[in-house]
């Protein structure tokens, strides 16, 4: 994944509340946001690999395991590395907080301000 180092990295689902707030913070740090919206654009499991490498979380701790289809589809199995990743790249809506790289940096955006430590 090619990052450019004054372009911030934007993936949200722009249904969500928090997800526009952060957004609007995340327009403040740069004029260069490229927003990928996690349920139109396919991520790939390398994708997602890569930006939890950036992030230094696991695939679960990026999940809403509240959520109905986490509880139905998930929860309960075992599931290797490469199970997780598909898991992200095939239930985007179940991310629990937009993700925005900057500057080689990653975050879990879980408030609308945390994306200001990318800076």
């Amino acid at each position: 994944m090619k990052l450019h180092p004054s372009e911030l990295y934007f993936y949200h689902s722009p249904s969500q509340t928090v997800d526009k707030q952060t957004k609007a913070y995340a327009k403040s740090l740069t004029k260069f946001v490229n927003e990928i919206d996690v349920m139109k654009e396919k991520i790939t499991s390398t994708q997602w690999d890569q930006i939890l490498n950036l992030l230094n979380l696991r695939p679960k701790d990026i999940l809403n395991r509240a959520h109905p289809d986490y509880q139905e589809h998930i929860a309960g199995k075992d599931w290797d590395d490469e199970g997780w990743l598909n898991i992200l790249a095939n239930y985007p809506h179940l991310i629990k907080a937009p993700i925005a790289i900057y500057k080689k940096k990653a975050i879990l955006g879980k408030t609308p301000s945390d994306i200001l430590k990318l800076d």
